[in-house]
């Protein structure tokens, strides 16, 4: 320390030779002019300094606000793997929030704005892609189930029930049943584009030698078999593979086995693209159906004298505040608890019917919506709707966001009734989607998953030598 001193003592007494000190100022003098000079540059040959003048960039929004009558023209691309890409540039044009909070806000048309806005009615984002895809589909597409005996100590997970599905998680066990006899089953592995993991989510959740704290190493020790025992899994890392589930609990179910979640296909119900397990372009949305038999009633929008209605329990920060909001209100009929009258007949005196978000995204409520002819209105952000890749959900639905909850009167009410009339025409037309058959019918909810799943088969085939018996 006392070194250090002595020497700032020395250079700030001694005086230096005029030499010595032109040393230090022409280098200085020259590393100044030289920024100056490129400052000056910089100045006048571009506008980096000019904050308040405007970009040159067009706003891809303006054309669908401007008086014109004419569309921008969206390339579309004639592949088959995602035939409807091109639509969601279309619908994001106009998304976009003052707030910057986009994904919070409703997606609805703005009905009584003097702007002309593109509205897409018809119920098929490209119907013509859609029908010449899905023929392809049923003539080439073929599926690998992995078998199993039928005196399997495991039988009744891994094979298809025997009975007609019921209750409120049947979409899983009615898309197995179906599948397994469907023309999609091929024997040949090497004919395959996909393969299916057989094993039921609900099924395993019942068993009492597995239960829900058991399914987990199930699944693993599951999957850890099949990969020793065959060639397909580990070729792909599974991302030929799929497996359905409709319960909440399939979501954890992958936890001992990532590869699954994160490598597979999920045909799931609980399709919330804000977890991180689900991944949209990947997985597919499984309708919750409660199955009905016999054909959907009509009823006129004219006999429909209730606005809304919304009838379930109070198990989310969404639902109680739709209880907060409406509980006591006229028009809205908010009911938590059990109905005093048929639930059928208030779905068919209302106008609207609300899918309000519970512990999942996902309920029965729009496939009951669209089964009596009500126009469903979703209310659970992040939610990854069925067959969006396919149907066109703001022909026949109303989203609204839940930060919006106290605006759902004013939002269902600017709905002028020539839109409602529209809304409804299509719920009649799309509800056929929504429904499960024993043995499937074409354009039900067993062919549409069918064709997401098409739309996401392996665009690249492996090749590998299959052993002619595939049980060795």
């Amino acid at each position: 320390m006392a070194n250090t001193t002595w020497l700032l003592y020395y250079l700030t007494r001694r005086r230096f030779s005029p030499s010595f000190r032109s040393f230090f100022f022409i280098p200085t003098s020259l590393a100044l002019f030289t920024s100056l000079f490129i400052l000056f540059y910089i100045s006048t040959t571009s506008t980096l300094f000019f904050s308040n003048q405007q970009p040159s960039l067009p706003h891809l929004n303006q054309p669908l606000l401007s008086g014109s009558s004419s569309m921008p023209q969206i390339n579309i691309s004639n592949n088959t793997q995602d035939p409807f890409a091109h639509v969601s540039n279309v619908n994001r044009l106009n998304e976009n929030d003052r707030d910057g909070r986009e994904s919070q806000r409703s997606l609805r048309p703005q009905f009584g704005s003097s702007d002309r806005i593109y509205v897409n009615n018809e119920r098929f984002h490209d119907k013509d892609i859609f029908l010449e895809d899905y023929k392809q589909m049923n003539r080439s597409f073929k599926i690998y189930v992995y078998p199993h005996r039928r005196n399997d100590p495991f039988a009744n997970v891994l094979l298809p029930v025997d009975f007609e599905p019921g209750g409120n998680y049947a979409s899983e066990s009615y898309f197995k049943k179906a599948l397994m006899e469907s023309h999609f089953i091929t024997k040949d592995p090497a004919k395959a584009d996909l393969f299916f993991l057989p094993f039921s989510i609900t099924r395993l959740r019942h068993d009492p030698r597995v239960g829900v704290g058991g399914i987990q190493d199930f699944i693993r020790d599951y999957i850890l078999n099949i990969s020793r025992k065959y060639p397909f899994w580990n070729r792909t890392g599974g991302a030929d593979h799929f497996y359905a589930a409709c319960h909440s609990i399939g979501r954890s179910a992958m936890e001992k086995s990532e590869e699954v979640k994160f490598n597979a296909i999920q045909v799931v119900c609980s399709s919330s693209y804000f977890l991180s397990g689900y991944i949209a372009h990947k997985d597919v949305s499984l309708p919750q159906i409660w199955p009905r038999q016999g054909d959907p009633p009509n009823l006129a929008s004219s006999k429909r004298k209730k606005l809304a209605f919304f009838a379930g329990s109070i198990n989310s920060p969404v639902r109680e505040r739709l209880l907060h909001s409406w509980r006591n209100d006229s028009e809205i009929f908010a009911h938590f608890g059990r109905l005093t009258t048929p639930y059928a007949d208030e779905l068919l005196g209302s106008k609207f019917c609300l899918h309000v978000k519970g512990f999942e995204v996902n309920t029965a409520r729009i496939a009951d919506s669209l089964y009596y002819g009500c126009v469903p209105v979703i209310i659970a952000n992040h939610y990854d709707l069925p067959f969006a890749d396919i149907l066109n959900w703001k022909c026949f639905s109303v989203v609204v966001a839940t930060l919006d909850i106290p605006l759902l009167k004013k939002i269902l009410k600017g709905i002028s009734s020539d839109q409602y009339l529209m809304f409804q025409k299509k719920v009649l037309e799309v509800r056929k989607h929504f429904r499960w058959h024993c043995p499937p019918v074409d354009y039900d909810a067993f062919y549409m998953v069918m064709y997401e799943l098409w739309l996401r088969r392996t665009s690249v085939r492996v090749s590998l030598p299959v052993s002619k018996n595939p049980n060795h």
